[in-house]
């Protein structure tokens, strides 16, 4: 990649300066010597490198795993446990292959996908990124909005509309949306303390699950897929679905290999990436999901509260409500729930002018890129029209989002079948087509088993 090219990746992935050349190239030394040790000298190596795979999990844990994991243990107990870590295993896999090929050839991915795959997948791929952030968007503007209200309402500021809760959560999200490019290190600092607020509520799942009655035989069982009968309105396929796609979504593909190339990983951190996306990728959100799972479990379902998908905020902030106390709690759970959707909303708006920079050669910080990364701000409208499924929205979401996850799958699967692409790096061994086509099919069949109860019902 030229540096002009490297240098369009970092700022348009809101890096204030290029890593330093002297610091990567002792990198390079480090992960060479690294790579010759035996396995637990490779992980002890790695540990200290750990980044991109640990920010995608963080990015990931917005209102659609909140809600598929909430509904789930409310609804389900403990035998859903399985979704979330399946549908974050096919995630991992498939992007150690995109790793693979990213830091092989180092070339951006849909330029590479246009030449290689073809451009119409590409274009696709692109499209529905952008497709996919717009319409994750409404739940997100849902969520916040609701806990808003419900955070009003517990701190005695009672009948606010939640419209007005998406208000300024939309205001706050342009002016952000001004300051990328502008003022860095402010923005840095949101993230972080959005991230930490996102952990520190799953430090509060944990500290329920330790205070409340756990079967740990019935969690040991919930790993093991099964799919339970209906209870009411709410059917176990339908979470499984929206549980597997809220894992790794279309837009979360396309920025991974952008974010390797703009940190300046190169052929050397490919078996870095591959440990950092299960170690800083899959183990954290795997133990998230299941502590919100057996979380709600242990207070909403063994409580036998009435879950249906118009249960609101203040029903659901139970979970916390139950061992932190009603008001505490549920204002906690409120802040969290807004922490994770408004780190996702910026994801989906980076997502969109991301995407007009690098497709349509819009500069960065242009008006036109600018405008692009406001595409969705129409979900601000969701709580005028789905207010009473304040959370449950994000699971048909969440749906509709995965559904459009075999078109970056195949994608990837013409580029890693392409000579011409890898070169003398294409695999031997067909480990990488079979996993690109195994979570193809996996998503397939999970959406055509949703689509056929749904006929059925």
């Amino acid at each position: 990649m030229s540096g002009d090219g490297l240098q369009e990746v970092r700022q348009g992935l809101r890096m204030a300066s290029a890593p330093d050349p002297q610091q990567l190239a002792a990198e390079r030394q480090q992960l060479t010597a690294i790579a010759g040790r035996p396995f637990f000298g490779r992980v002890r190596g790695y540990l200290k490198f750990v980044g991109p795979g640990y920010l995608q999990s963080a990015m990931t844990l917005g209102s659609g795993t909140a809600a598929s994991c909430l509904f789930a243990g409310a609804v389900f107990g403990y035998q859903l446990l399985w979704v979330a870590p399946l549908g974050m295993l096919i995630g991992v896999l498939v992007m150690g292959v995109i790793a693979q090929q990213t830091l092989s050839t180092g070339a951006r991915p849909l330029p590479s996908m246009a030449t290689y795959a073809g451009r119409w997948l590409a274009w696709g791929w692109a499209g529905a990124a952008v497709l996919a952030s717009i319409v994750w968007h409404f739940p997100q503007y849902n969520l916040a909005a609701a806990a808003l209200v419900d955070a009003a309402d517990a701190a005695g500021v009672h009948d606010v509309h939640p419209g007005w809760g998406s208000l300024v959560v939309l205001v706050w999200a342009i002016v952000l949306s001004l300051l990328y490019g502008k003022s860095p290190a402010l923005v840095k600092l949101y993230e972080r303390v959005l991230k930490y607020i996102v952990w520190g509520i799953v430090v509060s799942l944990l500290w329920v699950v330790v205070h409340t009655k756990t079967d740990w035989g019935a969690v040991f069982a919930g790993f093991v897929p099964q799919l339970p009968a209906s209870r009411g309105a709410i059917s176990s396929v339908e979470l499984a679905v929206s549980g597997i796609a809220a894992a790794v979504g279309i837009n979360m593909v396309l920025l991974y290999p952008y974010s390797l190339l703009a940190r300046g990983w190169g052929r050397e951190h490919r078996g870095l990436a591959k440990f950092d996306l299960f170690a800083g990728m899959f183990v954290p959100y795997a133990l998230a999901s299941a502590l919100l799972v057996i979380a709600s479990a242990n207070t909403l379902y063994q409580a036998g509260t009435e879950v249906t998908p118009k249960a609101n905020i203040t029903t659901l902030a139970h979970v916390l409500g139950a061992v932190i106390g009603p008001v505490g709690g549920r204002l906690l759970f409120d802040v969290g729930m807004v922490a994770m959707a408004l780190s996702t909303i910026t994801l989906h708006m980076l997502v969109c002018g991301f995407v007009a920079m690098e497709w349509f050669g819009l500069p960065f910080g242009s008006t036109r890129q600018r405008l692009c990364t406001l595409l969705p701000i129409p979900g601000a409208l969701a709580p005028f029209f789905w207010s009473d499924y304040a959370v449950w929205l994000a699971v048909p979401t969440t749906i509709v989002c995965g559904a459009m996850l075999p078109i970056a799958y195949l994608g990837f699967l013409r580029l890693q079948r392409s000579a011409a692409y890898l070169g003398a790096d294409r695999p031997r061994s067909r480990a990488g087509e079979v996993v690109l086509v195994v979570a193809m099919l996996v998503v397939v069949a999970f959406l055509v088993s949703y689509l056929l109860q749904k006929l059925s019902s």
